[in-house]
């Protein structure tokens, strides 16, 4: 079947419509309780079985009550039903609460600080693309690292956003690194993917669309660049707009936006780094990809629309971190108290560098794959909690804390999670985890990819 990801996309539509665990759909559909996440890892299913799985929707969603006729129809339920699939990382109060209540932000820069000593970046800058800039918080803690191992070179510095307020926090936190090292060119983009680390659009008419935008940030203190960052709230608003998309629920830019950030006083020495229109080349001496896709995305997506085209954008002796969620933590153990059969981390490492492998078809034979020893790719980060909060007494905070970066982690959808809290058992599963473990943490797996120096 070559429509699996379609195939997919119905069958979490249906499982979150009816509140039904994707283990069990498998089992009742097609007596296969693996069955959801074989596909989703690339396994292959017959047309027999699709036609199975399609029957059993189709049949139970006409005997759903709520799919019966009524003499008279609710306004307000009408208008709730959104056909769209769910998208976990809008939600910004989860985000919000999740980064800060862990460490995960702090850990992962630390991580990434780790492959600064293999850089050996060439005239006329080092260059870094970030594939998620999300609220900056990593990124301004590498470019403190990077200044610290590099305080006279140019720094070209790329970060891919596509939420409004994730792109306003993030330049919130860039006057202080434009102060301390001034040069430095910082480009803001909402380009996908398969675009964004050479600024420019693949359709034509995209292309034709770009919003480019340059701001030479006149003076030279922290508080003069803050000022003139605030002042570019409408341009943001204006050129950050985006739309779901009908099939996934992933957010669509509904116009390519470049925003270009650089010290004013520093535009001559700048001027070779500083990029124009169809002009970026790419080769990045360092690309950084924390959580870059959904942990329930097939294979083939993440392999194909996301590790490779950032892997092809390496530099000669470029290195790319990848960064996702590994599971086997407290967190997953509250998870499955209340949802047994959760299962939201189904690709490895090992799966993901396969499929990249296989992806790229030889087409890049200079790239090095490194999975390397878990002691090394595995990782953990914890909740702040202080040492008199995890007791025989817990408080309620602490365990909505808890059970948000919990529910966070995991991916849960809201639908079920509104379920789960009509009762007391997820505070109860939140509340023994805690004390079984002494706290909450959680394990992040990494990997590598890099390219051979000339």
């Amino acid at each position: 079947m070559d429509d699996a990801p379609a195939l997919i996309n119905d069958i979490e539509d249906y499982c979150r419509r009816n509140g039904m665990a994707e283990s069990t759909f498998g089992r009742l559909s097609v007596n296969d309780g693996k069955f959801v996440s074989r596909v989703r890892a690339g396994g292959r299913v017959t047309t027999r079985t699709v036609a199975k799985v399609q029957d059993f929707i189709a049949e139970t969603h006409a005997s759903s009550p709520a799919t019966k006729p009524t003499a008279k129809k609710s306004p307000a339920k009408k208008a709730s039903k959104d056909p769209r699939p769910f998208r976990f990382y809008d939600n910004r109060q989860k985000y919000l609460l999740f980064v800060n209540t862990c460490s995960e932000k702090w850990v992962i820069a630390e991580r990434v600080g780790m492959e600064l000593q293999y850089l050996s970046p060439q005239p006329p800058a080092l260059r870094v693309f970030d594939a998620g800039m999300g609220d900056g918080t990593v990124l301004t803690r590498v470019m403190r690292q990077m200044h610290r191992r590099f305080p006279t070179a140019p720094f070209f510095i790329v970060g891919k956003e596509i939420s409004l307020e994730d792109v306003r926090l993030g330049l919130e936190k860039m006057p202080d690194r434009f102060f301390e090292h001034p040069a430095t060119v910082l480009v803001v983009t909402n380009l996908y993917y398969t675009e964004s680390p050479w600024l420019m659009p693949r359709s034509v008419e995209a292309a034709s669309m770009l919003n480019w935008q340059e701001v030479p940030l006149a003076g030279s203190t922290s508080y003069e660049f803050d000022e003139q960052i605030k002042a570019l709230q409408p341009t943001l608003s204006e050129g950050w707009q985006v739309r779901s998309s009908a099939k996934t629920g992933n957010p669509l830019y509904e116009r390519p936006s470049v925003l270009v950030l650089y010290r004013e006083d520093h535009r001559f020495l700048l001027d070779p780094i500083i990029p124009k229109p169809g002009q970026n080349t790419g080769n990045y001496d360092l690309v950084i990809a924390s959580q870059p896709y959904r942990a329930r995305m097939p294979l083939e997506f993440k392999a194909s629309r996301v590790v490779s085209p950032l892997a092809s954008s390496l530099a000669a002796g470029g290195r790319m971190l990848v960064i996702h969620s590994h599971g086997g933590d407290p967190g997953l153990e509250i998870i499955r108290r209340v949802w047994a059969d959760e299962d939201p981390f189904v690709h490895n490492r090992h799966d993901l560098l396969k499929m990249t492998k296989q992806t790229l078809k030889g087409t890049h034979r200079d790239l090095n794959y490194q999975a390397y020893a878990d002691q090394r790719a595995l990782f953990r980060y914890d909740m702040h909690t202080l040492p008199s909060e995890i007791g025989e007494s817990i408080g309620t905070s602490t365990l909505l804390a808890a059970w948000n970066a919990a529910i966070y982690v995991a991916q849960i959808d809201d639908q079920r999670v509104d379920e789960a809290m009509r009762g007391e058992a997820y505070l109860d599963a939140t509340r023994d985890v805690l004390r079984e473990r002494g706290g909450l943490w959680f394990n992040d797996e990494s990997f590598v990819i890099s390219r051979r120096r000339l």
